[in-house]
């Protein structure tokens, strides 16, 4: 029900000076980066890189190639699609600008620190070649040597060795004797004690191991302390996903709030099968104002997926959306809305649920059959047996397969408003009985009613000549 009540979000991409809007069609997350894939009404894809929620670059491409950074965050990262409630949130603007590319890596120096810029240059392999990217690494690194930084000279230089393992060089030099002791220390010490040295080492490394609990809380401390609630929250939400545990949903829906909706966050609980209605004490408010809005189709999407499982409190609700929704919606919901039938119609008046059953039926007849109308009723009919509406249809079951009562199942028929089916009732009873005029004038009113004037006419003047 996500797709009926989350709208596609676009974003409008600036190239060259050209403006052109792009559907999200999916976004990951990995480790400071996130990978936006958006897509024209033509099919083509656009890919969007961002580091911290700032654009880095993006480009069109034909194919995402199987060993790019793209290609493997789609398998390792926190994947959101079109109609996930909580991905408004990761688009950090309406309009991504896309950089000069010629002058893209000057640009990142002035905006983030070396080691950054190296970790956002193994982002980028399939926009620029390996080879470029690997010079960009080997300046940092070779900067950093000169320097006699030689920490901050191993951390790049690995770093160059994972993104490029084919790198005979970048090999070399990180398993070289000048080189021993810090990867001693990367062996032989914890994490946390790295993270004081090299946090961006640590953040990538659990997140990539983020589903074993030590990785996954520090991974939540360091996220905490750089108050990067949003990454919080996500994996959070993974984490139910993959392991069904919901705890501390109070904790995490007033960080959550930082970035969506109470209403979009409702959905996102929903989303991971979590009841919202039970869990938030503020949900019914939500609804109520909903109602007061005259939304009575948003608030019933809201709650049907929780119909089984909705405090009493929310008695009033199910009683007003049974008043005011129309019976179009009802009967296109009507699987997942028959637990709101069946305890509404023992609560109400006879009248008002005779009626109401008289539009659903209606409506359900429009598009179903009758035997099947009629099986989709059971339900309702175990708890009204003595419903004048319920018992027609089943007068009219007994009535399908009988050729001598066309006329009276064409009368019920009409009564629903059913009109060609009632014509095809009184078209029969009219075959068998030629001279009888009680068909005739009932193919008029028919046709009357469907405001097929000529054809009701013509009818109207022959059951004047056979009466």
């Amino acid at each position: 029900m996500n797709n009926e009540l989350i709208m596609p979000i676009e974003i409008s991409i600036k190239e060259k000076k050209k403006l052109s809007k792009r559907q999200v069609k999916q976004a990951v997350v990995f480790s400071r980066c996130t990978m936006v894939e958006v897509q024209t009404s033509l099919n083509e894809n656009y890919y969007l890189i961002y580091y911290k929620n700032s654009l880095v670059y993006g480009e069109q491409l034909e194919k995402v190639e199987e060993d790019s950074f793209i290609n493997k965050i789609c398998k390792m990262g926190i994947v959101l699609h079109p109609d996930h409630p909580f991905l408004s949130a990761l688009i950090p603007s309406e309009t991504a600008t896309i950089p000069n590319k010629n002058k893209l890596f000057s640009q990142l120096q002035q905006q983030y620190s070396l080691p950054e810029v190296a970790y956002i240059a193994t982002t980028l392999d399939s926009y620029f070649s390996k080879e470029q990217l690997t010079n960009v690494i080997y300046k940092i690194f070779y900067h950093y040597r000169r320097n006699g930084n030689f920490m901050q000279a191993f951390q790049i230089i690995r770093m160059l060795a994972d993104f490029a393992p084919d790198l005979n060089s970048a090999r070399e030099i990180k398993n070289s004797l000048d080189f021993y002791s810090y990867r001693d220390f990367y062996r032989s010490s914890s994490l946390p004690t790295i993270q004081q040295k090299d946090p961006l080492f640590v953040e990538w490394y659990c997140f990539k191991d983020r589903f074993q609990p030590d990785e996954y809380k520090i991974l939540e401390d360091l996220l905490r302390k750089q108050d990067s609630f949003l990454e919080i929250v996500l994996l959070w939400m993974e984490k139910v996903e993959k392991c069904s545990q919901a705890d501390s949903v109070e904790k995490y829906t007033s960080m959550a709030l930082k970035y969506i909706s109470m209403e979009k966050w409702i959905l996102t609980l929903g989303h991971l099968n979590i009841n919202p209605f039970q869990v938030l004490p503020h949900t019914k408010s939500i609804i109520d104002k909903m109602l007061q809005d005259e939304r009575y189709e948003t608030a019933a999407l809201f709650l049907l997926k929780f119909l089984d499982a909705l405090p009493t409190a929310y008695d009033d609700i199910l009683h007003s959306l049974w008043e005011h929704l129309d019976s179009t919606f009802i009967a296109s919901h009507l699987d997942t809305f028959m637990l709101v039938i069946q305890q509404l119609v023992l609560k109400h008046d006879d009248n008002q649920s005779e009626q109401t059953l008289i539009q659903l039926i209606g409506k359900l007849l429009e598009t179903h059959e009758l035997k099947t109308v009629h099986e989709k009723l059971l339900p309702i009919q175990k708890l009204v047996p003595h419903s004048a509406i319920i018992q027609k249809i089943n007068k009219m079951i007994t009535l399908l397969e009988d050729p001598d009562h066309m006329m009276e199942l064409g009368q019920y028929y009409a009564e629903f408003k059913q009109y060609d089916a009632a014509i095809e009732c009184f078209s029969w009873e009219m075959e068998l009985h030629p001279n009888a005029p009680a068909p005739v004038l009932q193919l008029s009113k028919m046709y009357q009613n469907k405001g097929m004037v000529k054809e009701a006419t013509a009818y109207h003047q022959i059951y004047t000549q056979l009466k």
